[in-house]
């Protein structure tokens, strides 16, 4: 057996927005809700994503739902460490929530919303949080609002989980969030379907079967992944030139002030060639003008907002006009 990778934006939506027991499974383990306050019904949500089987963009996706309570679910894989990750995260978390109230109702109408991300990257690193005095975040961290003296934690009505799998430990899994983490980091390596995977765990795998895709879901998925490579590509070779920048930034200190800004100039222009190489990799077309408009700009603050607005815009004037 071949299988797909379930980080992919077209497996993880076959899988997760086309089988609403295998979404339930996994928020159950992801949120570790059990017993009776285990999910037991979901209904999907309108979602921003296109159908599954058009050209693929590398974008960053989700599947939502509600449960019986009216809880909303966000639930979202991404492969990339953007600038502002986590403010986004919560953004629309929140927005998701006020979102919510019609004109005229009242606020008790509104329902708690759970934003889940699946990261194929580390938010909280061990060693930074080792050397600031700080605790190691786990694999799997669930945040919400708690009051500082008393530890009481009435305010849930947003809340976070966050998955990062590169914390995946070697050893087997044994728990149902390392399961799907342990899905999500090695489907691609697997040859069969572990005789001793459970039930909601063995379905999800035997979707990511290629055999069961049709041809033109094949290439739905080889288009997906192609792209997802280029653009990863182009960030790990931006953020390596970004460190290297960074210590000759640290080794000029004190020297005369033309020079740093000659280096300031220099990173804006490869902040810029960035923006543009990552639109021509994902075939999005560069008009003059907004070419014109990315190679000028100096401000490195814009770049980096620009740079972000690359991975999923439509076109390039959506990159410069987004406010």
């Amino acid at each position: 057996m071949d299988f797909a990778d379930l980080t992919n934006d077209f497996v993880f939506r076959r899988i997760f927005a086309a089988h609403p027991d295998i979404l339930r499974g996994l928020l159950n383990d992801l949120l570790d809700r059990q017993g009776e306050q285990a999910i037991d019904v979901i209904e999907y949500l309108p979602s921003e994503q296109l159908p599954l089987v058009v050209g693929a963009k590398l974008s960053i996706l989700d599947v939502r739902c509600k449960d019986r309570a009216g809880t909303t679910f966000v639930v979202e894989m991404q492969l990339i460490h953007h600038p502002g990750f986590v403010n986004r995260v919560v953004y629309n978390a929140c927005k998701a929530y006020v979102g919510q109230l019609k004109a005229g109702e009242w606020y008790d109408s509104l329902t708690d919303v759970v934003a889940i991300s699946i990261c194929d990257f580390e938010i909280w690193p061990d060693q930074p949080q080792k050397a600031q005095g700080l605790d190691m975040v786990p694999m799997l961290s669930r945040w919400n609002m708690v009051e500082t003296a008393s530890g009481n934690r009435g305010l849930l009505q947003v809340q976070y989980a966050f998955l990062e799998l590169p914390k995946l430990p070697t050893r087997k899994p044994d728990t149902g969030a390392s399961r799907w983490a342990w899905l999500f980091v090695h489907a691609p390596e697997l040859t069969e379907v572990p005789a001793d995977l459970p039930v909601v765990y063995r379905s999800a795998l035997e979707l990511a079967n290629k055999a069961t895709f049709t041809q033109e879901e094949l290439d739905a998925y080889e288009k997906v992944r192609d792209e997802i490579q280029q653009v990863l590509k182009i960030a790990e070779a931006r953020w390596a030139e970004g460190r290297a920048e960074g210590k000759a930034e640290g080794k000029a200190e004190g020297k005369a002030e033309g020079k740093a800004e000659g280096k300031a100039e220099g990173k804006a222009e490869g902040k810029a060639e960035a923006i543009l190489a990552i639109l021509i990799a994902r075939g999005v077309a560069v008009d003059a003008e907004s070419r014109a408009c990315i190679a000028e700009c100096s401000d490195t603050a814009t770049l980096d907002k620009w740079l972000v607005r690359a991975i999923t815009a439509s076109t390039a004037a959506d990159v410069v006009n987004s406010t």
